[in-house]
């Protein structure tokens, strides 16, 4: 049978033998529509009209889309029928630690509300930005925007998806780490680590709510923040936002997350020795950093010892000017002990990378060069020779379409 894989933005075909398992998952069915999405809405905007003088929304980066080009519009013009002013709505990009985008980039990703309203690209490194609330009990500094606390209403706006380490993007993440300082997001990140068997936390999962140290602490954070409404959005596995869910507390958010899962979790009877993976193409592989997100969701579908392949271009590179010093390190305890002292930039994911690679044999068909990938610990491959290897496989196999998506 053939499949075609997406790469970037093009597509790679390839022929697969017909005992090939491909993953199975439910993607939810579209269910928008206007009326309905702006009924509930209304339901949790404030009527006090004082509340609409200075409306902060916050968005996601170009990495974590949400429609909104589509639906932006529909939370601005409802907030103008209820009182706000267009000059008191303003628009905060929350990159976390991730580098700014260009204008012609933020207007392909917001469409014309990008020309219409202000919009604030966060900067981590400006401490003059924020003001400390506290300290969570697991140390990270809870320092938030002055201007967030000074808003007099709070929109996040953004889609639920896996996370590795995380357990879940969006949501509460849009304004934490989304809109955090450096020194803030890195102390959370570093959770990540287990100091005591030198080791990445166990309970740093994909899809992992409970007993996951990170998540804990960002649960917490969030207790230190003004109250907001929040518009989740649950993707099909194209990029399509198929639903809505507006909310103002933690339960719905973590419902918005267990809608999400029942769709993408699946669980095979065992292990393959050989997968092919797209990260999903453009923007899910548009530089290692996040194409690492896809490539550890794939690696759990693979036997020790077997082989994955993963399509990546990573246009953008690698995404980080940190996380190549750790694969550099030498060992994955040299980097682990540069980590334990000061921990910076994507290091959790590179310790991540390092376990991977120790278990299984990696390939990928990249735009990245060969002396970065050899860094990396793969092998650069090209379409012929992930056919060979297809060709040549007598062991199970198995394709996986937007493993970006897809979790075991």
């Amino acid at each position: 049978m053939e499949i075609s894989l997406s790469y970037g933005r093009d597509k790679v075909k390839f022929t697969m033998p017909d005992r090939t398992v491909i993953p199975a998952f439910t993607e939810p069915e579209y269910r928008i529509s206007r009326e309905a999405f702006v009924n509930d809405l209304i339901q949790v905007l404030p009527a006090d009209r004082d509340k609409y003088r200075h409306v902060a929304i916050v968005v996601s980066d170009k990495t974590r889309l949400c429609g909104y080009p589509e639906y932006l519009p529909w939370v601005t013009s409802t907030l103008i029928e209820q009182g706000a002013k267009k000059e008191n709505i303003c628009f905060y990009i929350a990159y976390g630690t991730h580098a700014r985008q260009t204008d012609e980039e933020s207007l392909a990703s917001y469409g014309e509300t990008f020309r219409e309203f202000r919009f604030v690209q966060h900067n981590c490194d400006d401490e003059s930005l924020f003001t400390q609330l506290g300290t969570t009990s697991r140390g990270t500094p809870v320092e938030v925007r002055k201007d967030i606390l000074n808003s007099t209403l709070i929109i996040t706006f953004g889609s639920v998806s896996h996370h590795y380490f995380a357990g879940y993007g969006g949501g509460r993440k849009l304004i934490f780490p989304g809109l955090g300082s450096r020194k803030a997001v890195y102390h959370n990140h570093g959770l990540f680590l287990d100091r005591h068997t030198r080791s990445l936390a166990t309970g740093c999962q994909p899809g992992s709510l409970e007993g996951n140290p990170l998540a804990d602490d960002l649960k917490e954070f969030d207790t230190f923040l003004p109250p907001k409404i929040s518009i989740h959005g649950v993707m099909n596995a194209s990029g399509k936002v198929c639903q809505l869910i507006t909310g103002v507390n933690y339960e719905q958010f973590v419902a918005a997350c267990q809608l999400h899962d029942s769709y993408y979790r699946y669980s095979p009877a065992g292990l393959f020795d050989l997968v092919i993976a797209s990260s999903g193409g453009y923007p899910k592989d548009i530089n290692f950093i996040q194409a690492h997100k896809s490539i550890h969701h794939a690696a759990a579908f693979v036997r020790d010892g077997g082989n994955l392949v993963v399509l990546s271009e990573c246009v953008d590179g690698i995404g980080s000017n940190y996380f190549m010093k750790y694969l550099e390190a030498g060992s994955f305890e040299a980097a682990f002990a540069m980590l334990e002292q000061h921990y910076e930039g994507n290091g959790g994911t590179a310790l991540s990378m390092m376990l991977k690679t120790k278990r299984i044999e990696i390939h990928m068909l990249t735009s990245l060069d060969e002396a970065v990938c050899r860094t990396l610990g793969v092998k650069r491959i090209n379409a012929t020779s992930v056919q060979q290897m297809i060709n040549q496989e007598r062991g199970s196999i198995a394709a996986i379409g937007n493993a970006s998506m897809l979790v075991k």
